[in-house]
């Protein structure tokens, strides 16, 4: 293990209690006491109808393609900078992700490009909000708005977030949360849907429930319940739930630790920016991030390569992060190229994320950024 991994999840210290609970309770499959605790909660913190947990973000994302009736030959634009489950959740429908370039300060869509990209096959819109820095959903929800699109956030980083101050997550008909390991708030593996439009919620509940009436028998509206419409496995286990639950109470608390690391990585770094050897990132004014990553894009000439290898072999373990997706075999097979993607092709070779977790001692940032320092030189 390196001297100072990536990440190190966070640990509340309620989690075993909850989980203990839990099996008290004898209900250790999904849609329990603590599922509905953590749908109560998540509700609440982002002002939506209603929330779902599920196994994953990747669940969530292919749940939104079902619920938007996405098919063969339909046209979803998203970024190519981002993880593979947002295009995967169209392409398993029959869709096509249809990649823009993405904006060069926030690494996020440009809306300039989404709208030129637009065809009659357009269906909808999957806007990633990355490193928890909201994309433009002004102008995201006013193009969506023009053309009758669905809109999905894609806000696997964005637990805390805003936007104009509101909450990232609830712009959208839906949006989607990851909880994996990596992530602010986390059940190891897990995410969530959330749901903004009301008229979706039914149909989304018989989703999630395999594609059965299930919840319309338990609330006594049929005598029995079957497969009505399609569906999957999306529900997460109890003790899933009980974990998550103890985290998303202590939020606040772990999204102050994390801004406390971020800021430290930020006002060290200045004088490298100053110098031209990196870029720092770019949060404008009329947004609020929850220090989910620390990222850093390197001056032209250096070699990202030379520079991860040198920190690791310091024992610091520094990432690149996501392989653009329109110059993947998947990617030219399944989608198109909907613009350019120079900022794209650029940046995502030039990115090198920093180690950030709760904890994080100021010993060891000065580290990181000594080492950084040094072979930046």
């Amino acid at each position: 293990m390196p001297a100072i991994p990536f990440n190190i999840p966070y640990i509340t210290g309620e989690e075993l209690d909850c989980i203990q609970q839990a099996i008290e309770r004898r209900h250790l499959s999904g849609d329990g006491h603590f599922t509905r605790l953590c749908r109560d909660l998540l509700a609440k913190c982002f002002g939506s109808a209603s929330a779902l947990l599920t196994v994953s973000c990747t669940a969530a994302l292919e749940m939104s393609m079902l619920l938007l009736d996405i098919g063969p030959g339909d046209e979803v634009i998203l970024p190519s900078f981002t993880f593979v489950s947002t295009a995967n959740a169209v392409a398993l429908r029959g869709g096509v992700p249809v990649f823009v370039d993405i904006d060069p300060d926030t690494l996020n869509l440009d809306p300039a490009l989404v709208a030129k990209a637009v065809t009659p096959r357009t269906r909808a819109i999957i806007p990633v909000h990355y490193a928890s820095v909201g994309c433009d959903m002004a102008a995201i929800m006013d193009i969506a708005g023009r053309h009758n699109l669905g809109v999905v956030e894609d806000a696997a980083h964005c637990f805390g977030a805003r936007y104009g101050g509101r909450p990232l997550g609830s712009f959208g008909a839906l949006a989607t949360l990851s909880f994996h390991e990596t992530k602010n708030i986390s059940s190891g593996e897990g995410g969530a849907l959330l749901i903004n439009d009301p008229t979706l919620i039914e149909r989304a509940e018989i989703l999630w429930q395999k594609g059965t009436n299930r919840n319309a028998f338990k609330e006594g509206k049929v005598d029995k319940y079957s497969w009505v419409d399609l569906g999957s496995s999306f529900l997460p286990s109890e003790i899933n739930a009980a974990f998550l639950y103890a985290q998303i109470r202590a939020a606040d608390r772990i999204n102050t630790e994390r801004m406390r690391v971020w800021q430290a990585y930020h006002d060290r770094l200045a004088p490298l920016e100053l110098a031209g050897q990196l870029r720092r990132p770019v949060v404008p004014p009329d947004r609020e991030h929850n220090a989910h990553l620390y990222h850093v894009i390197t001056g032209r000439g250096i070699d990202r390569a030379v520079v991860l290898t040198a920190m690791r072999a310091a024992g610091i373990d520094a990432v690149f992060h996501y392989v653009p997706l329109h110059d993947t075999k998947a990617g030219q097979r399944f989608g198109r190229a909907g613009s350019g993607m120079a900022v794209t092709d650029d940046l995502s070779r030039r990115l090198i994320r920093l180690p950030l977790w709760c904890g994080l001692s100021d010993a060891e940032i000065d580290q990181v950024v000594a080492v950084l320092s040094r072979v930046l030189r």
